[in-house]
This record gives C-alpha cells, sequence and structure tokens, in this order.
C-alpha cells in the first residue's frame, strides 16, 4: 500500500504544541486587546535575540517588511535594486512597489543563490542598494555582499523569507546587513496561523522609521509625519508565534538531521543533483530541500509559456515526468519556482536580458522540492527515497534520455 506523504503539514506540529497554542488565543480573546499590547513587544524581544539584533518589527507579511525596509531607506522612484532572479515574486514586486527598478542577477545553477561575481558589473549612480535572498534556507556570502555595498556605498536588504535560524559565520542572517526581512508564512521554519512577517536591525533611527511607517507613518495617534500604510503584526499571530519559537530550535536540528538522510539515501548519477552548501560558513536551515532534474530540452529560444510549462502532457521533461510519477506512490512534491521573476507577464515591459538570466531560465525547468518538515518520519523518507531513485531511472528510459 502507498504511504501518503505531503510536501508539508501542519498537523503533526499542532499534535505537539496545541494545546499551549489554543491557550494562548484564548488568553488574547478574553483580554479583548487584538491590535498591539504584551504579545507584540514579547515576540519583538524574543525574535530579535533570537536573530541577533537590537530591534524586530512586527509587521503583516514578509512583503510587507521587504516594503518597510525600502522605504525607510528612502529608496524610491528612478532608484535601483539589485537582487537575484530566482526567489519569490514578492522580492522584485517589493522593489517596484516603492517606485523603484529590480535589477535581476543571474544565479549560480549549484546553490541557487544570486552569482556575487555578477553584480559589480550592474551597480550605477542609481544603484542603492543590494537584496540578497537567503533561499531555500541556504546564505549568501555576506562577506563578498558587504565588500560590495561598502565599495559603493550601497545599503543591504536581506530576504530572509525563508532563512529563520540560517547562519553565515558566527551571525544569524537578517543581524549582517543593514535590514533583515522574515515571513511567517505557515509554511516557513517560523511560521504564523496566517500571514506575518518582521523587520530586524539593529540601527535605532531605522527600526523608529518602519514601526512609523507600519501604522500610517505615525509616532504617535492621530498624528502623521509620513505617508506610510497599515501594516501591524496581529496580536492573535504574535501570541502563536510566541509559543512556537521555543521550538524553533529543536525544528531546526530535525531538519538538518533530514537533510542529511535525504543526502544519504538518494542515489547519485548525471541526471539528479542534489543540494550544494559553503559547509564551512553556511549553517543551513533547510526550508526547503531542493533536487535539480536536468533538463536535456531546455532552449532559450523556446517561448515562456512552453518553456515553463509543469504539465508533463504539454512538456514532457524529466522533471515533470518525475513529479507525476511520484505522486502517483503518494508522494507530493512542489516546484519552487516554475516561472522565473524575469518572464512573469507584470514585467513584460522590463526588457529583462534572457541571455543575462540563463541559468534562472534553466533552473525553473529543473527544481523539485521533496517533502521536508521536522515532523517527517525516517520511514516516510526511506520511502520517498526508494520510490525517486527507482521512478527516476524508469522516467530516464521512459524518455530515453542519454547522459
Amino acid at each position: 500500500m502507498n504511504m501518503q506523504i505531503p510536501p508539508f503539514t501542519l498537523e503533526r506540529q499542532f499534535q505537539e504544541i496545541g494545546s499551549d497554542i489554543e491557550e494562548a488565543v484564548i488568553k488574547v480573546l478574553k483580554g479583548g486587546q487584538y491590535i498591539g499590547g504584551q504579545e507584540i513587544a514579547e515576540f519583538e524581544e524574543n525574535f530579535a535575540s533570537l536573530v541577533g539584533v537590537n530591534h524586530a518589527v512586527g509587521c503583516n507579511s514578509g512583503t510587507d517588511a521587504l516594503i518597510l525596509a525600502l522605504r525607510a531607506l528612502d529608496i524610491g522612484k528612478g532608484d535601483e535594486v539589485i537582487t537575484s532572479s530566482f526567489s519569490f515574486f514578492a522580492t522584485a514586486e517589493a522593489i517596484s512597489a516603492v517606485g523603484a527598478n529590480p535589477v535581476l542577477v543571474d544565479i549560480n545553477p549549484n546553490d541557487y543563490l544570486i552569482n556575487i561575481d555578477l553584480i559589480e558589473e550592474e551597480i550605477n549612480s542609481n544603484t542603492k542598494a543590494i537584496m540578497p535572498v537567503h533561499l531555500f534556507g541556504n546564505a549568501v556570502n555576506m562577506k563578498s555582499i558587504k565588500a560590495l555595498a561598502e565599495k559603493y556605498n550601497l545599503k543591504i536588504i536581506e530576504d530572509c523569507a525563508q532563512a529563520t535560524c540560517t547562519m553565515w559565520g558566527n551571525s544569524k542572517v537578517g543581524s549582517i546587513g543593514d535590514i533583515g526581512c522574515f515571513s511567517f508564512f505557515p509554511t516557513k521554519n517560523l511560521g504564523a496561523a496566517g500571514d506575518g512577517g518582521a523587520v530586524t536591525t539593529s540601527d535605532q533611527n531605522i527600526a523608529k522609521k518602519v514601526r512609523e511607517l507600519a501604522v500610517h507613518g505615525s509616532p504617535k495617534r492621530y498624528h502623521h509625519t509620513q505617508i506610510g500604510f497599515n501594516s501591524r503584526l496581529d496580536t492573535l499571530q504574535a501570541a502563536v508565534l510566541n509559543i512556537k519559537i521555543k521550538s524553533i530550535s529543536k525544528w531546526i536540528s530535525n531538519r538538518k538531521k533530514i537533510a542529511n538522510n535525504y543526502l544519504d539515501l538518494l542515489e547519485r548519477n548525471s541526471f539528479i543533483h542534489l543540494p550544494k552548501i559553503d559547509s564551512e560558513n553556511v549553517s543551513h536551515s533547510w526550508n526547503q530541500f531542493v533536487i535539480k532534474l536536468k533538463n536535456y530540452n531546455y532552449d532559450i529560444n523556446n517561448d515562456y509559456p512552453e518553456l515553463f510549462e509543469t504539465d508533463v502532457n504539454k512538456n514532457n521533461s524529466l522533471r515533470n515526468l518525475l513529479k507525476l510519477r511520484l505522486s502517483e506512490k503518494g508522494i507530493n512534491s512542489i516546484i519552487y519556482y516554475p516561472i522565473p521573476i524575469h518572464a512573469q507577464i507584470a514585467y513584460k515591459n522590463k526588457n529583462f536580458s534572457r541571455e543575462k538570466l540563463i541559468n534562472t531560465e534553466r533552473v525553473c525547468t529543473e527544481v523539485l522540492s521533496l517533502p521536508m518538515y521536522p515532523e517527517i518520519s525516517y520511514e516516510e523518507q526511506v520511502y520517498v527515497a526508494e520510490n525517486l531513485n527507482i521512478i527516476l531511472k524508469s522516467c530516464i528510459n521512459e524518455l530515453q534520455i542519454c547522459a
């Protein structure tokens, strides 16, 4: 009989801490203070301590955290922000939302992180910041990013949406640049029971500005010194996060064990690429475990709809076929991300260079995220790996691919 293994689940987590969450939520509901209050202050203090900064400001989402960070640094119309071409859309969307222009830099295809060697050639007089994306729980080389920022007097905004508790050297990401931006979307390493986010910094002036921007540009009630917006972290979400943050170290430890299990169980061959990290400098938090299946049919001249099609009946690539066959065995996987930022319809008028982003395009046709959550059992991992090893060989034969 097939096991049924989701790509991610919160049910098992709730079995572990559900009673504590219920108690915390009921306390807020009975107390009647649903905006602000003790729970918010407690969480911001706890999260600042976790990241290793002086200030954490809760907000509505990871997207809002990015917008607040950009606004706090006075980045706007005509400015340019350099960031990775391979990320969730919100990374570039936030830059556009403040009127600035996202400058997309290609990735290293081995670790999916921004190729630092390509950043300097994109810097000009309009460049105001670099926004490294710590993708999948991995960390960008922040020593190199800081060197570039210092050389050209640029700000650093870390996109840490998938990297709570990831470390570069002896520092947590979100504490290394000028500002760190976090998401508490439920699927994240530290997830709320809905949307939530935070901005982290050790700069008191930045923290003050972020806090005011998040409440309509208001330093005190009914006094507005700038145009802000409404981006408060809900008290109920803070209450949930205050419970969950107590378990984050254990959950990250579990994720590391799970990642090592996959690395031991999955067979190596020329068709599959397993995650690669700079183990000397990075402590990975494994928000996702992403493999890459080589796409021998990739052609930069292919039109976008065809190139990024994930339906195996329309695009019979190795990745798409493997995903289908795994699902038939009850193993559910996810594609992060099927369409790159530069190929999104929203940016059709930006005329991003496909030639400069060729690694990003190819990777979007190859990546597949395997089931990853702290509570997945070793037996379930064995089931995933053994089936993947067998099915991959079958798919290669079915597609008649030669190495």
